[in-house]
């Protein structure tokens, strides 16, 4: 019987380093506290989860349209959008080894590191400041942005007047954001660089319940196709007082990871507070006509944002497993198809016969044309290539035999979740495949 859902967060951060998921970033020296970077695979099952959110938040719809905004915007974006003011976290410092740490992370007035006594509590800024070009005055200062939604709302006039979309419309990006957190923890889960899946989505206020409603779902369906079990994804309404300053109403998707019920995705109505900030600082109009009411308007905001770090480590610590096979444990990863790094591993059945493996090669080369993500794999005999690609997700793994090349033209496939092993037709594996599901 596998062993299932929230396991042990060692097991997975020791998965993901060994199989090139995800590498402490800088480790050779020492490493930097709150960064990390994706490896080989890592990429891979990011680029699918960006992918496949793009394709349904912005290029499936009619209604939708893309931008990749700068990180550096000049400051006075920031003070606009409050955040100068505004963004921070509460901390306090220990007054015996001055290390820093969130006030609401820790219990008490001892320091968690030292016993020490902690200071009194503060407001930390949590945006990292930089200098633009050579002056160094207020005129130079800028930030790394916090968020990716603000490079949407100053790019609103621009879009409106390159493409005069009708409302409802939305524009959606996928980008970085960096936040300089007080205490990064949790593996990849509060990071000091993240990244970021957003759409803010323009409406007419009186029709907000209506595409709110369809958001929440999108953003189910989104759930699903990437293959998370939604017994582990709760919704949250957010009450007033714990609400962003810019919402007038906020639903937190949250997930079971290994640490306990944490937020992974929120759906949130910004109102009109944005753009009217935006146009109050700027002094340029970011009023849209509504050619059916013939009146000018600023929209009001529905705002789906889904972090792509924690979707990725949802659907890790979703996809673990141990059970037994064969007679000893065995770890694997139940990966959706949608979402695996490696859809189908080719084997040729010993590295050191050249027929098997030109065989190999041509059935590799046939599937990997059909299906993409394909790894040829002769490191090792079939056991240990079955574990390892049991350990990263793969779905199927076919192995080229003897009996392929002198008998019958058939492989042996592999089921990952459950070992069993059928033979199948070489001319019929890729319909087999696509019968699967696996694109």
């Amino acid at each position: 019987m596998a062993e299932k859902g929230n396991t042990n967060m060692e097991k997975i951060v020791s998965l993901a380093k060994r199989r090139g998921f995800v590498y402490q970033g800088s480790e050779i020296y020492g490493g930097l506290a709150g960064t990390w970077d994706y490896g080989p695979l890592g990429v891979v099952l990011k680029n699918n989860i960006k992918n496949i959110w793009w394709k349904m938040f912005v290029e499936d719809r009619e209604d939708m349209y893309g931008l990749d905004a700068a990180i550096l915007m000049n400051g006075k974006v920031w003070e606009a959008s409050g955040h100068v003011g505004g963004f921070s976290d509460p901390l306090v410092e220990c007054k015996k080894c001055k290390k820093r740490f969130r006030a609401d992370h820790v219990e008490g007035d001892e320091c968690p590191s030292c016993g020490g006594e902690l200071g009194e509590e503060r407001e930390f800024n949590m945006m990292f400041e930089t200098k633009v070009g050579a002056m160094e005055d207020s005129s130079s200062v800028s930030y790394l942005r916090p968020e990716t939604a603000q490079g949407i709302f100053v790019n609103f006039k621009n879009v409106v007047d390159s493409f005069h979309p009708k409302l409802p419309f939305g524009i959606g990006q996928i980008g970085k954001a960096f936040r300089n957190e007080i205490t990064p923890r949790d593996f990849i889960f509060r990071v000091r660089e993240l990244e970021q899946m957003e759409v803010e989505y323009f409406v007419k206020e009186d029709t907000l319940k209506e595409h709110f409603e369809k958001w929440q779902k999108i953003m189910w369906d989104f759930i699903d196709i990437i293959g998370l079990d939604k017994e582990h994804v709760h919704e949250l309404e957010v009450e007033a007082e714990d609400r962003a300053h810019y919402s007038k109403r906020t639903i937190d998707f949250e997930f079971d990871f290994p640490f306990g019920r944490k937020e992974l995705y929120g759906l949130a109505y910004r109102t009109d507070y944005d753009l009217k900030k935006h146009q109050e600082h700027s002094k340029v109009s970011l009023e849209y006509l509504d050619e059916e009411a013939k009146e000018k308007i600023i929209p009001h905001v529905i705002e789906p944002s889904l972090g792509v770090d924690r979707t990725f480590l949802a659907i890790l610590a979703d996809a673990y497993r141990e059970d037994e096979m064969g007679g000893e444990t065995r770890t694997y990863l139940k990966l959706s198809p949608t979402i695996a790094p490696v859809k189908i591993a080719v084997f040729p059945l010993l590295k050191n016969k050249p027929e098997l493996v030109a065989k190999a090669r041509e059935i590799f080369a046939e599937l990997k044309k059909q299906f993409g993500k394909v790894q040829f794999d002769d490191n090792g005999n079939v056991g240990k290539r079955y574990r390892r690609q049991d350990e990263i997700g793969t779905p199927y793994c076919v192995t080229v035999d003897y009996d392929t090349i002198e008998k019958d033209n058939t492989v042996t496939v592999r089921d990952r979740d459950t070992g069993e092993q059928e033979r199948v037709s070489v001319e019929d594996l890729v319909q087999f495949f696509l019968d699967k599901k696996m694109i």
